[in-house]
């Protein structure tokens, strides 16, 4: 009995996550056009019209992009909480009752072999929440859009075999760069991003004895590069007396390329 999991696509651009187990399959987020969605299936070899449901971390269009088109294409459940449902019905568009399922925070829902936790985030969404996925003696773990981890966060997904870890941005870069400072201040704050060392300083804090596995998240076009941010997170670690490749290995994800379909 085993886990399995991919990440889709990862950034600023568009994020999409895939876990399945024996008897049940998820998609949490669907930020990419419907299109997109289903070349990315086709890439890992998997159905999304067999997919158990959609679970929703929060409103924003890098999340939900194309929510709506695959939820009706193939008639899927859909699970957020009730602020993020009011935040983004208007932007899905027409969802029938019968696929409309409320999953607030900090609850824990049984699919079947699945067990699904969701936990809160500091972003500024209306509620937005993240994930942990329990199967067996497997712990999964995704965590992006947060401008920190709180100690709260830290209890709920330590010791997780992989997880999907939020490492947003270089801070030099954001602060040089492009974006109006508006933004930058936007994503500097606590309902902002996770910037490169303060990921790796959390990573240090919930890694444990099980931890494999650790794929950098949701980082920004404008303001990081994959090299980059796997060089600033094993920086940071080692500080922490954490060598990457002895207890856990580092892995990039790809706005636009799923990672292998990995078991778990």
């Amino acid at each position: 009995m085993t886990m399995h999991f991919s990440v889709l696509a990862s950034g600023s651009t568009g994020n999409a996550f895939f876990v399945e187990t024996e008897d049940q399959s998820f998609l949490v987020d669907a930020g990419l056009s419907g299109k997109a969605l289903e070349a990315l299936f086709q890439d890992i070899g998997r159905d999304m019209s067999k997919l158990s449901g959609i679970l929703v971390t929060h409103e924003h269009s890098d999340h939900i992009k194309g929510l709506g088109v695959v939820a009706r294409k193939h008639k899927l459940p859909i699970y957020a909480n009730a602020k993020t449902w009011s935040a983004m019905e208007r932007s899905i568009g027409e969802i029938s009752v019968e696929q409309k399922f409320t999953f607030e925070m900090e609850q824990v829902k049984t699919f079947g072999s699945l067990n699904i936790e969701s936990f809160g985030v500091s972003h500024d969404a209306a509620e937005p929440m993240f994930y942990v996925f329990h199967h067996e003696d497997k712990k999964l773990v995704v965590i992006t859009d947060t401008g920190y981890v709180s100690d709260r966060m830290k209890g709920i997904i330590s010791n997780a075999d992989a997880y999907v870890f939020e490492s947003n941005h270089d801070v030099s870069m954001l602060r040089m760069g492009k974006y109006p400072w508006s933004i930058k201040r936007r994503i500097l704050s606590d309902v902002g991003h996770v910037c490169n060392e303060d990921a790796a300083l959390a990573m240090s804090e919930v890694a444990g004895d099980k931890t494999k596995r650790i794929y950098l998240a949701h980082l920004s076009l404008d303001n990081n590069m994959k090299d980059l941010a796997r060089m600033s997170v094993e920086q940071t670690l080692k500080t922490k007396g954490i060598i990457v490749g002895e207890q856990f290995s580092l892995y990039d994800t790809d706005p636009k390329k799923p990672t292998e379909l990995v078991t778990l």
